[in-house]
């Protein structure tokens, strides 16, 4: 099954502690250029706003610079957060980027707006806006076809085919069945949520010009290393990063694994803490291979994106190549 199965990359261009905000978007790119030798089949960036740990804010142009320094890797966005964004505006870019890097671009889209109530009000936007997703989606959409009502036409986009991927938290499998388009789904921690999602899509799919049949990404962290503590290791300093988040209302920088464990935790962001170590796929390449081929035969997805951060570099990139050998990807450029 995993043979059959597409493995990718989203890179949140996480900020380490000792390092800045402009070595993290470098990273990114050092990391596509690893990722498409191993032979993933796509790569993304993520947006976020005002977020301390995190670099990438403006996905669209962070793809570019992805999109130039590759020459095979499909890339794309994981994603764009589009109630954040006049869906004109994203359709706009999203042609530029195909139009300069033919049949490799990707329009992964969220419904997700600003972290906080500051960010929110600095991007003229609230809580509501993400409930007219299935509205801008369409509208968006309808850029590339040459349907909007208003007699303008997007330049360059109209006419070209940007494959467009919803990000199902919340409503998104319902959305994405009803418009007809791929979804990805996570996160691994919560197999039955996510099932459960899946089958909801698969039921309420319904055929497009985009989609003619379902397509299924499954999303979240895995980690490989020799040894099993070494794997679980990689996965301290962003189940940390979260934790502090949850009790604190901010976004850290990833800390070194070593640090977190000399730190004092309070007992409400320990219990934070520990849940997010637990449910991840995290182990030695075999313990991996089993627990993806469970996951991939309760879900039948079609791909695998992998979204793993951590503060270590090197073990990360041991990680992904270890990953790549497990899944066979030596070969990945016939699967694209």
């Amino acid at each position: 099954m995993i043979a059959a199965t597409r493995f990718s990359v989203l890179d949140r261009s996480r900020v380490r502690e000792g390092h800045t905000a402009p070595e993290a978007l470098r990273d990114t790119v050092d990391l596509a250029r690893e990722a498409e030798r191993l032979g993933y089949h796509r790569f993304w960036v993520a947006e976020h706003h005002g977020v301390p740990g995190v670099a990438g804010s403006a996905p669209t142009v962070l793809a570019a610079a992805v999109a130039g320094a590759t020459r095979t890797i499909r890339v794309g966005t994981g994603g764009v957060m589009l109630p954040n964004h006049r869906p004109l505006v994203v359709a706009e870019q999203f042609g530029v980027l195909a139009s300069l890097f033919p049949d490799r671009i990707d329009m992964g889209l969220g419904r997700s707006v600003g972290f906080t109530d500051g960010v929110r009000k600095a991007l003229g936007r609230d809580k509501g806006d993400a409930e007219d997703f299935a509205g801008q989606l369409d509208e968006l959409l309808g850029w590339f076809a040459g349907t909007s009502p208003t007699g303008v036409r997007a330049r360059p986009s109209e006419g070209l085919t940007v494959p467009p991927f919803v990000l199902a938290m919340g409503e998104g499998a319902d959305i994405a069945a009803r418009a007809g388009l791929p979804m990805v789904i996570g996160d691994l921690r919560d197999r039955e949520r996510m099932r459960r999602g899946v089958d909801r899509y698969r039921e309420r799919f319904r055929p497009s010009a985009w989609a003619e049949e379902p397509y299924v990404v499954i999303s979240g962290t895995v980690a490989v290393a020799d040894t099993s503590e070494r794997a679980r290791r990689l996965l301290v300093p962003e189940a940390w990063s979260m934790a502090y988040s949850r009790t604190h209302g901010a976004f850290p920088p990833l800390p070194s694994a070593e640090r977190v464990e000399s730190l004092a935790m309070s007992a409400k962001e320990r219990g934070f803490y520990e849940a997010g170590l637990a449910g991840q796929l995290a182990g030695t390449a075999e313990e991996v291979r089993r627990e993806l081929e469970a996951v991939l035969k309760d879900t039948g997805a079609q791909e695998v994106l992998v979204t793993t951060s951590t503060h270590d570099r090197e073990a990360l990139l041991d990680s992904y190549r270890r990953l790549a050998a497990l899944a066979g990807l030596d070969d990945g450029a016939t699967r694209r």
